[in-house]
C-alpha cells in the first residue's frame, strides 16, 4: 500500500511539473520561443535526462542488489534452522525441549514476518501483534538466546552424544550468524533524502519537457506515457525496498517449510 501511494505521488509531481510546464510556455512572449532558445532548452534538458536516467539506473540495480540479498539471507536462515533441528533430533530425548523453543520461534517469525497470511497453529509461540516484519525483536532474541543456553548446557554421556552437542553448538552458532544477516537487511541502500532529491531533478526534466511539447493532443500522450513510465520505475524500486510486502515481497515458502520439517 505505501509503495502504491508513493508511486501515485510521484506520478502526481511529475505530471504537475509537466502541466505547469505547458502553462508557462503560453504565458511566456513569443520572443523566448525563439527556434536559438528552444535549441538552448533542449541541450540543458538531454543532459538532465542523462544525468537522471543514469542516477535512476544505478538506484534500481542497488535496490534490486539489497533485494536478492535478503531473500538468500531469508532462505539461508530456514535452511540453518532446519539443520539445528535436524541435529536436536539426532541428539534424542534430551533435546526435546529445545526443539520445542525452536519450532515455537520458527513459528513466531512467520507470523510476524507475514501477518497478512495464515498463521502457524496447533504450536504454542509468542504474541507477535506488536512485532515488527524486520529488525530485531527482544521477544524473539530471548526466545533465541535461550535456545543457545539449553544447547550449552546439554550433558552428553557418551562419545556419540558430545559430538552431537558439538555438532549442535556449531550449528546454533551459524544459525545466529544468518539470523543477524536477515535483520541487518532492513537497512535499505536508499536514503529518503536521495528519493527527494532525485524526485526535483525528474520534476525540473518533465517541467522543461512541458516547456518544449507543442500544443498537440500526440505531444501530450507521449508526456503522459513518459510519467506513467518513470513513476512504475519508482513503484519497482520503492516496493523491492518493501522485502516482507508489496508486489515483490520475499515469500515465506522457505520458512514454512522449515516449519513443517520440524514438526513430522
Amino acid at each position: 500500500m505505501a509503495e502504491t501511494l508513493a508511486a501515485l505521488t510521484f506520478c502526481a509531481l511529475l505530471s504537475a511539473s509537466a502541466f505547469f510546464g505547458v502553462k508557462l510556455r503560453g504565458w511566456l512572449p513569443e520572443e523566448h520561443l525563439s527556434e536559438r532558445t528552444m535549441e538552448a532548452l533542449r541541450l540543458v534538458t538531454s543532459l538532465l535526462v542523462t544525468f537522471a536516467a543514469l542516477v535512476l539506473s544505478l538506484q534500481l540495480s542497488n535496490v534490486k542488489a539489497a533485494f536478492d540479498k535478503a531473500y538468500r539471507d531469508r532462505n539461508a536462515d530456514a535452511a540453518q534452522l532446519a539443520q539445528l533441528d535436524e541435529c536436536l533430533r539426532s541428539y534424542g530425548p534430551d533435546a526435546a525441549p529445545i526443539r520445542l523453543d525452536l519450532r515455537s520461534y520458527t513459528a513466531a517469525v512467520i507470523a510476524s514476518t507475514w501477518p497478512r497470511e495464515p498463521k502457524p497453529t496447533g504450536l504454542s509461540y509468542p504474541d507477535t501483534a506488536a512485532m515488527a516484519r524486520e529488525g530485531e525483536d527482544m521477544s524473539l532474541s530471548a526466545l533465541v538466546n535461550r535456545i543457545g543456553r539449553t544447547i550449552n548446557g546439554l550433558s552428553p554421556a557418551d562419545t556419540l552424544h558430545v559430538n552431537l552437542a558439538a555438532e549442535c553448538r556449531s550449528a546454533y552458532l551459524q544459525l545466529q550468524q544468518r539470523r543477524w544477516d536477515v535483520i541487518e537487511d532492513v537497512r535499505g541502500p536508499v536514503s529518503p533524502l536521495f528519493s527527494s532529491i532525485l524526485t526535483f531533478w525528474l520534476m525540473l526534466v518533465f517541467l522543461s519537457f512541458g516547456l518544449q511539447i507543442p500544443p498537440k493532443r500526440l505531444a501530450a500522450i507521449m508526456l503522459a506515457i513518459g510519467i506513467v513510465s518513470i513513476s512504475t520505475v519508482m513503484f519497482v524500486i520503492t516496493d523491492l525496498e518493501t522485502h516482507y510486502a508489496g508486489l515483490f515481497g520475499i515469500p515465506s515458502t522457505s520458512m514454512r517449510d522449515a516449519l513443517a520439517s520440524m514438526i513430522r
